[in-house]
């Protein structure tokens, strides 16, 4: 990927970025929220078919710590984002809570949007009605580790060392193959920037207070960008969850992949790379080689 640059927001605050591969623009946007890009190797997936941009959002990873945290402060993050690389237009690929970022900067600026991959996010409704579901998968998916992952949750003093233990844990139980379910979540780990807490606690309240809403419904119902929809079958958080965003929205489709959790593009990455290429072929202005 290309080298490092940086973003500097309305108010000051530096962002890491970077760019690589050749064709239309997609931005990514990472989950989290609190947490860094770790799309690397999604990005060279698509670098034959995209130039993909990647940031880290405020105070997270190689940007700087700073607030405020909100969904709506991030919004602007990402418009810095398209200004500092020239962009008129530009695909958004979301994943996890990084897809709800990616649908409401489409919501508010549907304008410069071409279009939209939704990947592995939760869907419109309140987040109640299915947090239930995704704790009872998780604890089913950590095993023999749920109570080294509790000890170290209940903790009010962690060390950084005890803090990547406990996240590295529960980002095991994200993957479909258990046996590789560590390895891959060590991965994840690597590098380590640490998880801005406040900013992870702040931003999901901003996202409770605007899931399941009537203001959303109607918002994604009035949306004209195409979106796609991409979905591990077995993403402890329930695809069922995604079925009111689908129906609101005019112009989507939805791809569920057999044998991926969260992060599809990890397990599935042939089956990802064609859904995903296919779309942004059809979709986009141009494409890459």
């Amino acid at each position: 990927m290309g080298a490092d640059e940086v973003v500097t927001a309305e108010d000051g605050t530096r962002l890491w970025a970077t760019r690589g591969g050749e064709g239309a623009p997609v931005v990514c946007c990472h989950g989290g929220p609190g947490l860094w890009d770790f799309l690397g190797d999604l990005a060279g997936l698509l670098a034959d078919r995209a130039t993909v941009y990647r940031w880290d959002q405020r105070g997270c990873g190689r940007s700087q710590r700073r607030g405020p945290y909100s969904v709506a402060r991030s919004v602007a993050d990402l418009d810095a984002v398209r200004r500092h690389f020239g962009l008129e237009r530009m695909a958004l690929l979301g994943h996890s809570y990084g897809a709800q970022l990616a649908l409401q900067y489409a919501l508010d600026h549907p304008e410069r949007v071409s279009a939209l991959v939704y990947v592995s996010g939760s869907g419109i409704d309140a987040r109640d009605t299915w947090r239930s579901a995704y704790h009872r998968n998780l604890r089913a998916n950590l095993g023999a580790d749920v109570d080294r992952w509790e000890a170290l949750g209940d903790r009010e003093q962690r060390t950084e060392a005890e803090i990547r233990e406990w996240c590295v844990l529960q980002w095991s139980a994200d993957y479909a193959d258990r046996e590789k379910a560590r390895e891959q979540a060590e991965e994840s780990a690597t590098p380590w920037f640490g998880v801005n807490f406040a900013c992870n606690a702040t931003v999901n309240a901003d996202v409770n207070r605007t899931s399941g809403t009537p203001e959303l419904l109607a918002a994604c119902q009035e949306l004209e960008v195409p979106v796609l929809i991409v979905h591990g079958a077995e993403d402890i958080r329930p695809d069922w969850a995604l079925d009111s965003l689908e129906q609101a929205l005019p112009r989507v489709s939805r791809t569920l992949l057999d044998g991926a959790g969260h992060l599809p593009w990890v397990e599935r990455p042939h089956a990802f790379r064609a859904v995903v290429g296919d779309f942004l072929a059809r979709e986009l202005p141009f494409h890459g080689r």
